[in-house]
């Protein structure tokens, strides 16, 4: 008899004794180490197919979509080898579970190139900011709008920011007229998303765009590729007209004249 000494033992108002059975303090188990009570593990999300299929009958849908019935897993099976395909087992909480007859390597690759063009597609909502002071000169201001413009360009929002200090916190219509001012010169871009309102020494305003991500996106690829397609023809013309210079008529060789010698005692 095997006797266990461990404080634990007396938990569930026993002692650890015994001879082939683990302890309930784990002391039994291999190597002096308690078991695990956490039975999880990973958990697949792939689809069942073919003989991985362990129910004894399956509702079967054929390739095309049409319903055959409830039929055995065996004659289901036997169908999808007839038909050099899959069965797949595409809603396994049914009674019985779903099957369908398909190309499962197609149907996986067909889902792959769904999800990347989902992720191409996706748009990703981004604030830009853009901060101001009440007494910004023209110059600066100027300069503020064009990033403004870009932004909005591309399809991002804008959230401007008044700062104020001192003396300014208490006139706020300064910021509310520079941002009422900022929103109608870009009024073609933009709409105003979110009024101005005071944040303690902050007045804040949010500007979304008129197109969506995606279709700016497109319009900024697209002028891109114009730039590009022009800046090549100007290339390519620069490049013709350099080589028409090089393989034009060659200039006539201007004849070298006998020297006449000056001493005359000297023959020719």
């Amino acid at each position: 008899m095997v006797r266990c000494t461990s404080p634990a033992t007396t938990t569930r108002g026993f002692a650890c004794v015994g001879t082939e059975a683990p302890f309930p303090c784990g002391h039994g188990t291999p190597g002096g180490q308690t078991r695990s009570s956490d039975p999880g593990g990973h958990i697949s999300t792939e689809l069942r197919i073919n003989d991985r299929i362990r129910v004894p009958e399956v509702r079967l849908v054929g390739p095309n979509g049409e319903t055959v019935g409830i039929v055995p897993t065996d004659q289901a099976l036997k169908l999808a080898q007839e038909a050099d395909l899959d069965l797949v087992e595409i809603a396994p909480q049914g009674r019985p579970p779903v099957c369908k007859l398909m190309d499962y390597g197609k149907f996986k690759y067909e889902n792959a190139q769904k999800a990347r063009e989902a992720r191409r597609n996706q748009t990703n909502v981004v604030i830009k900011e853009m901060k101001l002071r009440p007494k910004i000169d023209a110059h600066d201001y100027e300069t503020k709008k064009g990033h403004v413009v870009r932004f909005l360009r591309q399809g991002d929002k804008v959230k401007i920011t008044i700062m104020f200090r001192g003396r300014e916190q208490h006139r706020p219509e300064l910021g509310f007229r520079l941002l009422q001012r900022l929103a109608e010169d870009v009024t073609e871009l933009g709409f105003v998303e979110s009024s101005p309102k005071q944040d303690g020494r902050n007045m804040t305003m949010v500007i979304g765009p008129h197109k969506k991500k995606a279709e700016a996106k497109a319009e900024v690829k697209a002028e891109k590729q114009e730039r590009a397609a022009a800046r090549e023809a100007e290339q390519a013309e620069e490049r013709a007209e350099i080589k028409a210079s090089h393989t034009g008529p060659a200039a006539p060789k201007k004849e070298r004249k006998r020297s006449e010698n000056l001493d005359p005692e000297i023959e020719a």
